[in-house]
């Protein structure tokens, strides 16, 4: 075997390894298991913020992905996939994947919902082959629901996105970046 052969095998040994450890346990078990945990993490989010139940009811659609895992060390990125709600129906499902480099340094998991506030965001993100999270994008994030209900119900952006649940020695969850793709599980 020559170097360049070794090398090679390495590399694609260690690439194999790392989107293996991805998985973020939604895995291959198929469209059961990311409903299960898209109705969890939808649970979880009216509890901890209440008004999001009125951002939802005025959505035209969301995209719930429960389990993002977000590493860095120089060069970073993510991975999770979850499910695109129309009214309480899944109608497909997504991946998300981004990459980053600088400094950084860390991991984190969390979760975060995607609300299509208008019908021509929601057929802009469903009709496109790989949809990527940019700068229209309003965040909301707050530690007190009400806040959260009054600045989100309010707003006029297409786009509102909901990051919650964060845990790891990472600081910030930002969706600018990612890359949404319609997947078959």
């Amino acid at each position: 075997m020559s170097t360049y052969t070794r090398r090679s095998f390495a590399l694609g040994a260690l690439a194999t390894t790392t989107l293996g450890a991805c998985s973020n346990g939604i895995g291959g078990s198929g469209p059961a298991t990311i409903d299960a945990r898209v109705d969890s993490t939808l649970n979880a989010m009216y509890s901890q913020f209440p008004g999001t139940q009125q951002l939802a009811g005025r959505a035209s659609g969301m995209l719930v992905m429960p389990l993002i895992t977000e590493v860095g060390l120089g060069l970073g990125g993510s991975f999770g996939r979850g499910a695109l709600r129309i009214g309480d129906s899944t109608v497909d499902y997504y991946s998300s994947a981004s990459g980053s480099a600088g400094l950084q340094i860390g991991a984190q998991q969390y979760s975060h919902v995607l609300f299509f506030m208008t019908q021509d965001a929601l057929m802009d993100f469903r009709q496109s082959p790989g949809w990527a999270a940019g700068a229209d994008i309003e965040y909301a994030i707050s530690a007190q629901s009400e806040m959260l209900r009054a600045e989100t119900t309010t707003s006029l952006s297409p786009v509102i996105a909901v990051v919650f649940a964060q845990t790891g020695l990472r600081l910030g969850a930002t969706l600018e970046g990612t890359k949404y793709t319609r997947i078959i599980p």
